[in-house]
């Protein structure tokens, strides 16, 4: 089995900061799975699932990290490297952002940077996993490099398999 190194767990470009999670995050975090419409999970939960996150991190070598704008210092989202649907050696990369930056590079800006990272493990792969409606996630990986590798149905709805090769 190959061995990779630790992803850096803090990340800068031009406009972002990508760092770990802080229990202060909790909130934002809420009102960001409020937006998928499925109903708003309690601070407490949340709380929990950082603390798995956290914990997945310093098992895996690799971080889904929040991200925060650098002039303002407000948080607007996640992406970095999860096991997902693929595996430790390949991981996926995953991003969410608030609606409210939707349409202003931060999502590409981000995961360029956590590619970076990715690159610097030593990996030679990466997923992706995409609803097929989600076409704005879809320019955001092709941009990145990703390329559509198969598509499956799951429960709700099929599901964009994208790879991109490193570095």
């Amino acid at each position: 089995m190959t061995t990779y190194g630790t992803m850096p767990f803090h990340l800068e470009t031009e406009r972002l900061i990508l760092r770990p999670w802080a229990e202060s995050d909790a909130a934002e975090f809420c009102a960001l799975l409020a937006e998928r419409g499925k109903g708003t999970p309690t601070v407490e939960h949340i709380r929990t699932s950082i603390a798995e996150l956290l914990t997945a991190t310093a098992t895996t070598g690799i971080a889904l990290l929040p991200i925060q704008r650098r002039d303002e210092g407000d948080f607007i989202g996640y992406c970095g490297l999860i096991i997902g649907r693929a595996t430790v050696e390949e991981p996926e990369i995953a991003y969410e952002l608030f609606q409210r930056v939707h349409g202003r590079g931060y999502a590409t800006e981000a995961a360029g940077a956590v590619l970076d990272a990715a690159v610097a493990t030593g990996r030679k792969r990466l997923w992706s996993t995409v609803g097929t409606w989600n076409t704005p996630s879809l320019r955001v990986l092709e941009k990145l490099g990703f390329e559509r590798d198969h598509v499956s149905m799951e429960d709700n709805g099929e599901v964009v398999w994208l790879t991109r090769s490193l570095p």
